[in-house]
């Protein structure tokens, strides 16, 4: 696809005869000009079918264009200098996981599988129907596991967690084209989420496998299924009982639950995180169930592996800790609860090094996931060790690869793209978490191998890039049979020779195109009837899904505010700036304290109260000295009215007139104080909920909807404990705020941080003296603290 202009750049130039070459030139595209002469040229000897290789590193020239390398007279394919290159790439990847839905199909606009399923190996009755449609098809087969499934969803979740500001809007929750004020790896992500929850119905049941085997009896659309189970459209639903399974000839060699109940946990508790800021009664939802799933795995330590039928052929998975270690790492970010971390470190003490790292081979995802997520969470809390031990999986892994042209040291096993695109993000992860750039080329390189510098010169992503050489005819029956394209599907990638010989049931149906390029060591074809290398796989994509975004990330061009539901919700995330912002309607105890804390400390921040606020006699004096010390002061509705329903968004509680009527009550009321419309153009909405109508009114007013940057838990400070809810402690909200800023690539970069000015008397815990130590901590950091209207990206709104 190209290279960045800072990243490592390596061409890898092979050979059938012994000739080597003494130096290279980098030509322009057009006009053939040499813009770049080059000595540095890394000898290797034969690899794979090749009797000489070398790498021709050209990192030091940066100058963006298109170019060619020339050796001699043989010239490379086009080359790509951009900051660009990688734009938008892991939403196009995202296509090929809507082509997956099960249940209602959006590229098909038509529903399949719905009559999911009846249960097996369960406490209940064999045969109980229970209803799991939903969730994506494995690879090109229909078969569902958990076990991917919620790996994907993590990888999903995390992308967005970690590279938001790659992401777009260009599809609603279902899969079709329109926009919904969310970003689209979010729905998808909720799309996997909601499956996961059918799954786990209840706290003692979870399942782990829809259909089996029996699933291969020949190609056809997912809407066109007609395998019968035995019991009509149903499909048997294998339930996670940590013991052996199979109801054919083979059997797995499960010796328990906690793998597949680790991932559970993991996605439920990091999706709960992230959609605080959406939906909170489905935030509580799937922190319920996150709690509930890792119970489920402490009970059935081992692994849950996948039910064959009538093959030998299931995913082997020998390891569990990992997954407990992630899943308590992701409570204790959720909860606070020291149990998960003691938990989650000796999970991560018992595993330090995934183990098909440096090995030659490895049974099919016996070591699964292919890199430990864990060990990252536990680096960022400060746990050593876990730095530690991804330092020894990537030097294992080089130990072998420094010694071929390719930087190859990774197994030629079956899904051995899936295992390059995790290896090179615990690099990439690595690199962040320490600074440390010592495997920076291998990563790249690793990146490099699925985009065409391999042996065989092809991407291993369908359709990425469009005007590269990609697979054309993947093992998918979109493609076979009705050419439809599985556009953003990363292929399972080369294997050994020898594990292509002993498969069963592969034949090529057509000449193979890189003949000249196989070997004993390891072959790619680019031919339907090779499901062992060129079939695509759901986990691997969503795993490159995560890859993409954050190599996008690196030199991503942010847009100048981020948006929810047409409200400005964040400034540039390019500069380290904050608005501090306050809202206030009945309560104002904390107001003193606050403005001698902003005053010591120079900051200014934003006020946005409801009329009600300005209104009371008792708050004349607090408004006067926040117009005085130059703070900025905003509305927030007359009566605090809530626009729209909590559960229904989209359900408005008033109309047109009477938003009005309220909003323009409220700028009367700040005219008492001498705060005219035109000085407070930005406004909050009541309860900071809202939806896409209440920002058209807005608009129509001149006025503009804000409101706060979600991923903190800073807007719970007013919370205080009743019946049905639980008061957010002020050390969890500080620690929310500090986590996010270490834990997000562009830290509090344009965030608009949401406090109350004022809470309930029965709220023990205020945080208002929180407030000084948090502004110092942070101005140490680089943090500047401006109004509203000056943040960088909101500051040149145009009214």
């Amino acid at each position: 696809m190209g290279y960045q202009p800072d990243a490592s750049k390596v061409a890898v130039w092979v050979s059938k005869e012994t000739h080597l070459p003494d130096h290279f030139e980098l030509v322009e595209q057009r006009g053939g000009k040499v813009v770049y002469r080059s000595t540095r040229i890394k000898n290797f000897g034969k690899y794979g079918p090749f009797v000489s290789s070398c790498r021709l590193n050209f990192t030091e020239f940066k100058t963006p264009g298109r170019y060619r390398i020339r050796v001699g007279d043989i010239y490379s394919p086009e080359l790509i200098i951009n900051e660009d290159v990688y734009r938008h790439t892991a939403d196009f990847a995202l296509k090929y996981m809507r082509q997956q839905r099960s249940g209602y199909n959006p590229y098909l606009k038509d529903s399949c599988h719905t009559g999911d399923g009846y249960t097996l190996y369960g406490p209940m009755p064999d045969s109980t129907h229970i209803d799991v449609s939903g969730g994506w098809h494995d690879a090109s087969d229909y078969l569902q596991y958990a076990t991917t499934s919620a790996n994907a969803v993590y990888h999903l979740l995390a992308a967005y967690r970690d590279f938001p500001e790659v992401f777009e809007d260009h599809y609603s929750d279902n899969g079709l084209e329109g926009k919904n004020g969310k970003a689209d790896v979010l729905d998808e992500a909720d799309w996997g989420l909601k499956w996961l929850l059918k799954m786990h119905p209840r706290k003692n049941w979870l399942f782990n496998q829809i259909a089996d085997d029996r699933d291969h009896k020949g190609l056809r659309l997912p809407t066109k299924d007609s395998v019968d189970y035995g019991k009509g459209k149903e499909r048997p639903v294998y339930f996670a009982n940590g013991l052996p399974q199979g109801l054919g000839k083979y059997k797995n060699r499960a010796t328990g639950a906690a793998s597949v109940a680790g991932k559970f946990s993991s996605a439920f508790a990091l999706g709960s995180k992230l959609y605080q800021a959406y939906d909170m009664p489905y935030a509580v939802l799937l922190a319920e169930k996150a709690k509930s799933a890792y119970a489920f795995g402490l009970a059935k330590p081992g692994t849950q592996q996948t039910a064959p039928n009538r093959a030998p052929y299931f995913y082997e998975e020998d390891n569990w800790t990992d997954d407990m270690e992630l899943a308590a790492a992701q409570l204790y970010d959720l909860s606070g609860a020291k149990k998960y971390l003691q938990a989650a470190e000796n999970y991560a003490d018992q595993e330090p090094v995934t183990p098909w790292m440096g090995a030659d081979t490895a049974r099919h995802y016996q070591w699964y996931p292919f890199h430990n997520f864990g060990h990252y969470e536990l680096s960022k809390k400060g746990y050593e060790k876990t730095t530690v031990y991804y330092r020894k999986g990537l030097e294992k892994v080089w130990n072998k690869a420094k010694e071929n042209a390719f930087y190859r040291g990774i197994p030629f096993i079956w899904c051995s793209n899936n295992l390059t695109v995790s290896f090179t993000i615990q690099a990439s992860l690595y690199q962040k978490l320490t600074g440390d750039q010592t495997y920076e080329e291998l990563a790249q390189s690793n990146f490099d191998w699925l985009f065409g510098c391999n042996p065989w010169g092809t991407s291993m992503v369908v359709g990425l890039p469009e005007w590269g050489n990609t697979p054309k005819d993947p093992h998918s029956a979109f493609t076979h049979l009705y050419n439809y394209p599985v556009n953003g599907g990363l292929v399972d990638g080369p294997v050994y020779g020898s594990l292509y010989k002993n498969l069963i049931g592969i034949k090529l149906y057509h000449p193979d195109e890189y003949a000249d390029f196989q070997s004993d060591l390891v072959v790619y074809h680019d031919d339907f009837g090779d499901y062992s290398s060129n079939e695509p796989t759901m986990d691997g994509t969503a795993s490159l899904v995560y890859l993409l975004a954050s190599f996008d990330h690196r030199k991503a061009r942010v847009s100048e505010v981020q948006k929810d539901h047409g409200a400005l919700i964040r400034g540039d995330t390019k500069e380290k700036k904050i608005a501090l912002v306050f809202t206030g309607d009945q309560y104002a105890d904390g107001g003193i304290q606050i403005l001698n804390t902003l005053e010591k400390r120079r900051v200014k921040a934003s006020f946005f109260l409801t009329g009600r606020f300005y209104d009371r006699p008792e708050f004349r004096n607090l408004i006067g000295k926040l117009r005085k010390d130059g703070h900025y002061l905003g509305p927030h509705s007359d009566q605090h009215l809530l626009y729209c329903d909590w559960k229904n968004r989209d359900s408005l509680l008033l109309d047109q007139n009477r938003f009005l009527a309220d909003l323009n009550q409220n700028y009367r009321a700040m005219a008492k104080h001498g705060i005219r419309k035109e000085q407070a153009r930005f406004f909050l909405p009541p309860f900071e909920w809202y939806n896409g109508q209440i920002a058209d009114w807005t608009k129509q007013e001149g006025l503009v909807l804000v409101n706060y940057t979600p991923g903190t838990r800073s807007n719970a400070d007013y919370t205080w404990t009743e019946p049905g809810k639980k008061e957010v402690g002020s050390q969890e909200i500080y620690t929310s705020i500090l986590d996010r800023e270490q834990d997000s690539p562009n830290g509090l970069n344009g965030f608009i941080l949401l406090l109350h000015i004022g809470t309930d008397a029965r709220r023990i815990d205020k945080f208002y003296p929180r407030i000084a130590p948090l502004l110092d901590q942070l101005q140490k950091k680089g943090y500047r603290f401006v109004r509203i209207n000056e943040l960088p990206g909101i500051s040149n709104f145009q009214f």
